[in-house]
């Protein structure tokens, strides 16, 4: 199952990143998380997913 990031709900605040940056990144504005691996298994995706302040990484 693949990481997604809601995009619409991401508010920016790079916990994502901190957290499993071979995973996540920023957008190159700045303003958004991205998944650079969506199929990783890396278990810091789980830790990213419970996290995020808004919840919009998901497994899809």
């Amino acid at each position: 199952m693949a990481a997604i990031i809601i995009t619409d709900d991401c508010i920016g605040c790079e916990s994502c990143t901190s957290i499993c940056p071979d995973v996540f990144t920023m957008a190159d504005d700045g303003a958004k998380a991205v998944v650079k691996r969506p199929d990783s298994t890396a278990p810091c995706v789980e830790e990213a997913m419970e996290t995020c302040p808004v919840g919009c990484i998901i497994r899809e």
